[in-house]
């Protein structure tokens, strides 16, 4: 029982203890240490400071006719705005600045975006206001620019003045410009580009900066050949020229972009074959070739696209036997081979009921006829005329023979009666 007293000292002690040295700790922790070396001050958001907006940015935004909250750096809910800012003191200046289901209030002016010359990222959604002349300094700090059913009147010789964006995104806004070309020539940082619905013409350029990693430019009326230069970013990873006019032939050396993992050229007037160097893209997990003019075979290799998840080869001009079996086609979350006219499956492989918008192959690996039409009111019945297809080459061979052998048996009864009738004739004769 004598040992209480002198353990609670001795516990006493130490928590003074240590309360002492947190405490001088906390003296000394806000001096820099001298031999530390100097930690760049980078610009990242800072949702503990607690300086305020730069009053000058603040005016600026005011002017802009945007409802903003009292502390616009801090991360709130708003209807129209939002936007990060530094952590510098005494004065926080905005860093990203979105615009987003703008009303017909809200008016850019060069005087405000030049006190906005921090902003590097800048994004509208749903903002169909008028564009202005962008101060130079501004247009040259932005790393991130974003327009998405936004901006009246753009054109691509506004677009081309962002030249040090690396990432840039436009869609569903018309771009007046002859070309993807006069916007990305200048655009030597860009590693990310969305140009999509954005009622471009003209051709693909012929020079790619080198950094690219996704490359968007559907659903325009872009045209011509896909340059070989394209297949020359070994670090693009997304390829997206689907729903465009683009014709002739897949590039033979498409197999090079080796970092491909989605490959779109749905819906344009490219024909030929496909390309054999495509086998050297392990990667690649979502091909559409569909809606094209393609012809020839479909190559055996895509079978093992171990990767691949999504494939399109429909409404084009492929023909022969459907190489893939049935592994392959369950470990696949779409397979679209429809509308191939000359485009078959074995049946024996892959089963008769299998639903792939062909036909079955005969015995010469070619499509089987289609059955005859039904009555429409045998429709309810069966809403796919498919899985008959397996039936029609034996109706064929047991119809046939059938026939024969009734003629057979005919004939032979015909002889029969008139060997009789002729036995009958002749006794009654006599």
């Amino acid at each position: 029982m004598s040992l209480y007293p002198p353990l609670l000292s001795l516990f006493l002690l130490i928590s003074s203890t240590v309360s002492a040295t947190a405490a001088a700790t906390a003296a000394v922790s806000p001096v820099s240490s001298p031999s530390a070396s100097p930690t760049p001050k980078l610009p990242s958001p800072s949702p503990i400071s607690t300086s305020t907006l730069d009053p000058e940015q603040r005016t600026a935004l005011d002017s802009l006719n945007i409802p903003t909250p009292k502390d616009p750096c801090s991360p709130q809910p708003h209807l129209s705005f939002a936007a990060t800012c530094d952590s510098s003191s005494p004065y926080r200046h905005i860093l990203s600045l979105s615009l987003f289901n703008c009303s017909d209030d809200v008016a850019l002016s060069s005087t405000a975006l030049k006190s906005l010359s921090t902003v590097t990222s800048l994004s509208f959604l749903n903002c169909p206001i008028p564009v202005i002349r962008l101060p130079t300094e501004f247009a040259l700090n932005l790393r991130s620019f974003t327009c998405i059913n936004s901006l009246k009147k753009l054109t691509g010789v506004w677009l081309s003045r962002l030249e040090n964006v690396t990432e840039l995104t436009v869609s569903k806004a018309i771009v007046t410009a002859s070309g993807p070309s006069i916007i990305l020539n200048n655009m030597r940082f860009l590693h990310s580009v969305t140009l999509s619905h954005a009622n471009l013409s003209g051709f693909l350029p012929k020079h790619w900066h080198p950094n690219l990693t996704f490359v968007d430019l559907s659903a325009n009326s872009l045209k011509g050949e896909i340059p070989l230069s394209l297949t020359r970013l070994e670090n693009l990873v997304h390829l997206n020229l689907s729903s465009n006019s683009l014709d002739d032939t897949l590039p033979s050396t498409i197999g090079d972009l080796s970092a491909l993992q989605n490959l779109s050229l749905g819906s344009n007037s490219l024909s030929g074959p496909i390309p054999q160097s495509l086998a050297e893209l392990s990667g690649l997990m979502h091909l559409d070739l569909g809606s094209n003019q393609l012809n020839g075979t479909i190559p055996n290799f895509i079978r093992d696209m171990k990767s691949l998840k999504y494939l399109n080869l429909e409404r084009n001009n492929f023909h022969g036997v459907l190489p893939f079996n049935a592994t392959f086609i369950q470990k696949l979350e779409e397979l679209k081979v429809g509308e191939n006219s000359n485009l078959c499956y074995n049946h024996t492989t892959l089963g008769s009921k299998l639903k792939l918008g062909i036909a079955p192959c005969d015995k010469h690996g070619l499509p089987v006829s289609p059955p005859p039409a039904k009555d429409s009111s045998d429709d309810s019945s069966d809403n796919s005329d498919e899985s008959d297809y397996s039936d029609v080459e034996d109706k064929k061979h047991h119809h046939g023979p059938s026939k024969i052998v009734l003629g057979v048996a005919i004939g032979l009864s015909s002889i029969v009666f008139l060997i009789v009738f002729l036995i009958l004739l002749s006794r009654c004769c006599k």
